[in-house]
């Protein structure tokens, strides 16, 4: 078991930053890719970003590649999530999850593991 928990988020107005951590504890972190979700109000998660074990590899849904930086720190077991130029259309609540899968990937149902999310709330 890895229990995920995010902190960091807020109300920030347009064009703002914010950096997300995930704290894991558990099991160990660095066995697991790690991804950022959102989800806004009625509507369905979204794939932010992930990163593999080792951090070598990042994926960057096209909506806030440029924008948001997704790291890890295997020795701190936490994960970080760089947000900036924030726009209103990122107000969602954001997830980590960490994935036991071979390969990083980019699916929700493929991870395991969720935190219980973090408010970003983006004012115009």
């Amino acid at each position: 078991q890895v229990q995920l928990v995010e902190s960091g988020g807020g109300l920030v107005q347009a064009g703002g930053s914010l950096r997300l951590s995930c704290s894991a504890s558990g099991r160990t972190f660095s066995n697991y890719h790690m991804g950022w979700f959102r989800q806004a109000p009625g509507k369905e998660y979204k794939t932010v970003a992930a990163i593999s074990t080792s951090g070598g590899s990042t994926y960057y849904a096209d909506s806030v590649k440029g924008r948001f930086t997704i790291s890890r720190d295997n020795a701190k077991n936490t994960g970080y999530l760089q947000m900036n130029s924030l726009k209103p259309e990122d107000t969602a609540v954001y997830y980590c999850a960490a994935s036991r899968q071979g390969v990083m990937t980019t699916r929700a149902y493929d991870y395991d593991y969720w935190g219980q999310g973090t408010q970003v709330t983006v004012s115009s």
